[in-house]
C-alpha cells in the first residue's frame, strides 16, 4: 500500500484565463461546489493514502482559505510554496524530497478528475522494481506515449526519442515513484518530469507503465472541459445550502450554485456555474455561462465568463 502522495497544486491554469488569473489556482476551481483538488484527495485516500503533500505558487493564499486547517477528511496536508517561479513537475517533486522521506509515493496532477482503479498499478510497480510506473490510457486525450505492453515499458513520449513505435496511449498525470528516482532531478531547478523520463529511456533505465482503461478520466484545462465534467457527473444541479434562490428562479441541467450566491427572481440558469458569492440578476437567462466569485450576471447570456 502506498500511503503518501504529492499532488501538484501550483498550476497556473492559463487556458481558463480570467477564471484562474483573477481568483484562484486551477486545482481550486469549484466542481459541483467542491474544490477540484478534493477529488484527487478522495481518489487517493480510497486507495490507501494517509497524507498529502501539495506544492503552491500562484495565489497560494487561496489554499489557506480552502483548507484553514491543513487537513482533509482527517488526513494531513503539507504545503510547500514555490517562489519566485514555479518549478514545474520534476522541480516540484525534488523540492518536496525532504517531506516525502524514503518511501514510495504517488504523483497526481491536481487539475484532473479521475476514478481510475489504481490497485493494478501498485501491484505492477511492486513486482517490476521500476523507479517509476506511469498510469496510461488508450483514450480520452492526446495519445502521445509509445508503450510496449510485452515488457511493460514506455519507449517514447511525444516522439521525442525518434522511436518507430506508434504513440497510442495517454499519460494521465498519475504515476508511482520510488525514492531512487529523486536522485535524477537536480535541486532548485525548473524542470519538466517529461524531460527526466526521456533521459531515463535514453540511458536504458526502464520506465514502467500500466494501461488502465476502466473508470473515468477528465482533463479540465478549458472552459468546455470544465463545463463538460459537470454534465458527466451525476447529482446535478448542485445548489449550496447557503445560496439564496428567489421565487420563480429555475436552475436546471448541469448547473451549480455556490456558497452565499444569489439568484434573482425569475432567473433561468441552465448548464451554468455560479461560484461562491456570485450573483444573477432577476430575470436574467444564462446558458453555458460561468459567474466567478463576487461577480454579477445581467441579461441574456450564452457561453460567457463573468469574471
Amino acid at each position: 500500500m502506498i500511503s503518501q502522495a504529492f499532488v501538484l497544486g501550483a498550476g497556473l491554469g492559463t487556458r481558463l484565463k480570467a477564471l484562474t488569473l483573477n481568483y484562484r489556482p486551477k486545482p481550486l476551481i469549484p466542481v459541483a461546489n467542491r474544490p477540484l483538488i478534493t477529488y484527487a484527495f478522495d481518489h487517493l485516500r480510497h486507495e490507501g493514502v494517509k497524507r498529502f503533500v501539495v506544492n503552491t505558487h500562484w495565489r497560494a493564499e487561496a489554499y489557506g482559505e480552502a483548507f484553514p486547517q491543513p487537513v482533509y477528511e482527517g488526513l494531513p496536508i503539507e504545503f510547500r510554496h514555490e517562489w519566485p517561479e514555479v518549478l514545474e513537475t520534476a522541480g516540484g517533486i525534488k523540492n518536496v524530497e525532504d517531506l516525502l522521506g524514503n518511501q514510495p509515493f504517488w504523483v497526481y496532477n491536481g487539475d484532473i478528475l479521475s476514478t481510475l482503479p489504481l490497485a493494478p498499478v501498485v501491484e505492477a510497480h511492486a513486482n517490476s522494481g521500476n523507479e517509476v510506473t506511469l498510469v496510461l490510457r488508450s483514450k480520452d486525450g492526446p495519445l502521445q506515449v509509445s508503450f510496449d505492453p510485452d515488457i511493460g515499458h514506455v519507449v517514447d513520449i511525444g516522439r521525442r526519442l525518434g522511436s518507430t513505435s506508434e504513440p497510442r496511449y495517454l499519460f494521465t498525470g498519475i504515476y508511482l515513484v520510488n525514492p531512487a528516482f529523486l536522485a535524477r532531478i537536480p535541486p532548485a531547478t525548473k524542470l519538466s518530469v517529461i524531460q527526466v523520463f526521456c533521459d531515463m529511456i535514453r540511458s536504458g533505465a526502464p520506465l514502467g507503465g500500466v494501461v488502465v482503461d476502466d473508470g473515468e478520466w477528465y482533463d479540465l484545462g478549458t472552459r468546455e472541459q470544465y463545463l463538460g465534467v459537470h454534465e458527466a457527473l451525476s447529482g446535478g444541479p448542485w445548489i449550496h445550502p447557503t445560496a439564496k434562490i428567489e421565487a420563480g428562479a429555475q436552475i436546471t441541467g448541469a448547473s451549480a450554485v455556490g456558497a452565499n450566491a444569489s439568484i434573482g427572481a425569475g432567473a433561468r440558469i441552465h448548464d451554468s456555474l455560479v461560484w461562491d458569492r456570485g450573483e444573477v440578476e432577476a430575470g436574467a437567462e444564462l446558458l453555458r455561462c460561468i459567474v466567478a466569485s463576487g461577480q454579477r450576471a445581467v441579461g441574456h447570456l450564452t457561453d460567457q465568463d463573468i469574471a
